[in-house]
């Protein structure tokens, strides 16, 4: 693949959207403890409630589906009004999920501080740095992503540890909720504070071209109507739910099923098997969108979602089958989340390749509702499935089954769908442009 890019005129305009990169990081990771601790929350929660863990999870449903189905609008607000505001109200209300979550005393109040206030704080961040960050790097779309959203996987190793820890000290529950919900709020205002969106003359100017990958269609700007309109939009919507399932499944439900196995406080290394998977996923989570996305820069979209969601199904499978041995659940843990968090470069990614980088922010935005189907499917209503066959075995089965499809639909069926769009496309440029002559 080859690339013509004009240099900006200055060296302070080109390090600009590298700071803008790690105000982002900072911010995503400040933001991905509600969604990715939550499974430490559950069991003490069912306890202080007196309530099912069905119904418990009904909270994370809330938190993803918020988060997820109000982005367009969020999208929209940030496109039309900038990041600075809007980030920073996100990261305040994010804080204040946590703060009067601590002091809730009925399913209700949690459904509210914990699921709506923390959906849609963490929706606003979210969608907003993404989208940001297409636009910065148009040149290194697949790999700026891929960082950012690994602040959101990583951020929750810095507080897997401690969170475990705190939950059995004095603090408890509320007392872990109050302290962590101050330190997400500050650190994600901060961050906030200092993001803009990128001016024409501080990024990169990638030439129009037509290549093999598909990778850049920067002549091309679908408004969000248009793409709704797009076969390619409601396929990668699919494919995003089925993985979406996938990984919040593993998410929302693995206090519970390692508890069912028999590993969650047997010791591996001298810690406890729960947090010590929980931060290992963390790692490997946030590892994998940075590497899959300089992947996918390199050798193509489709064919990177061949090899990370194939590789998700098998660690999946092998992860079952030995679920029962504390090292082994700890380890395939990590190499199953290795395969799944590239979704969320890969996927903004390959829209904004299709759709163009106008109106990246609201496009995404749409996009990522399919986030908040997945959680629907993976949290509560997994555990519904687990709960009338009494067994993880057929809740496994259905998502592994999306994984090996998502993958085979990658390359079977969006990759020509997305040649023959850009074909289309690169066929009206040229009606546009060739000379016309009048009749003499």
């Amino acid at each position: 693949m080859t690339e013509t890019l004009s240099a900006p005129p200055q060296a302070a305009a080109s390090n600009a959207r590298w700071f803008q990169l790690v105000l982002g990081l900072i911010a995503m990771a400040a933001i991905s403890s509600p969604q990715y601790v939550w499974a430490l929350f559950t069991g003490p929660l069912e306890q202080k409630l007196n309530a099912p863990l069905a119904e418990i999870q009904v909270t994370f449903s809330i938190l993803i589906i918020l988060q997820t189905f109000l982005s367009p609008a969020q999208g929209y607000l940030i496109d039309r009004f900038g990041p600075k505001l809007l980030l920073s109200a996100g990261a305040i209300l994010t804080g204040l999920s946590w703060i009067l979550a601590s002091q809730v005393t009925g399913l209700m109040g949690l459904y509210i501080a914990y699921g709506v206030l923390g959906g849609i704080g963490t929706g606003i961040i979210y969608v907003g740095v993404v989208g940001m960050m297409v636009q910065w790097f148009p040149d290194k779309r697949g790999l700026a992503v891929g960082l950012v959203a690994a602040g959101y996987g990583f951020g929750a190793i810095l507080t897997t540890f401690p969170i475990s820890r705190s939950l059995h000290t004095e603090a408890g529950l509320s007392g872990t909720l109050m302290t962590f919900g101050i330190i997400i709020g500050v650190v994600g205002v901060l961050a906030a504070l200092g993001m803009r969106r990128p001016d024409p003359s501080q990024v990169p100017q990638v030439a129009p071209k037509a290549e093999s990958h598909g990778l850049i269609q920067e002549t091309v700007n679908y408004e969000p109507r248009q793409m709704l309109r797009s076969p390619i939009f409601w396929l990668m919507f699919v494919m995003m739910t089925m993985m979406s399932t996938s990984g919040l499944m593993v998410i929302s439900q693995m206090g519970a099923f390692a508890h069912d196995f028999g590993v969650a406080d047997a010791l591996v290394f001298g810690l406890a098997a729960l947090p010590l998977a929980l931060s290992i996923d963390r790692f490997t989570n946030g590892l994998t969108r940075p590497f899959f996305g300089w992947v996918s820069d390199h050798i193509g979209r489709e064919y990177t979602m061949l090899i990370a969601f194939g590789v998700e199904g098998i660690a999946m499978t092998i992860w079952l089958m030995f679920a029962h041995h504390p090292m082994t659940f700890v380890l395939l843990s990590g190499v199953v989340f290795f395969g799944w968090g590239e979704i969320f470069s890969l996927f903004p990614s390959t829209l904004t390749d299709t759709f163009g980088t106008k109106h990246a922010t609201t496009n995404y935005g749409f996009l990522y509702m399919a986030q908040g189907v997945g959680s629907i499917l993976g949290g509560p209503l997994a555990a519904l499935l687990h709960g009338a066959t009494d067994s993880w075995n057929v809740v496994f089965g259905v998502v592994i089954a999306m994984n090996f499809a998502t993958a085979i639909l990658a390359v079977a069926v969006l990759k020509p769908m997305r040649a023959a769009h850009r074909q289309r496309h690169s066929a009206d440029r040229l009606v546009a442009t060739a000379p016309t002559h009048s009749a003499v």
